[in-house]
């Protein structure tokens, strides 16, 4: 559904959408969706990483005190 608000008489006025833009709302959907996806893969790389600093005995201190 498409809302158009009209705000010089305060008038609002619902309707479907329209062929074009549900194919692009599904088109930003799916765009979303493979953004969050790479954020939590990315967010699971860092998490593993940290797991095996820790599992090493090392923190993140540490690696800037080695400049790495």
């Amino acid at each position: 559904m498409i809302r158009i608000h009209d705000l010089s008489t305060d008038k609002i006025t619902d309707r479907e959408m329209n062929d074009v833009e549900f194919a692009q709302f599904e088109a930003e959907q799916a765009a979303q969706a493979t953004e969050a996806a790479a954020q939590a893969e990315a967010k699971a790389a860092k998490v593993s990483a940290q797991a095996k600093l820790e599992s090493l005995g090392l923190t993140a201190d540490d690696l800037k005190a080695l400049g790495l």
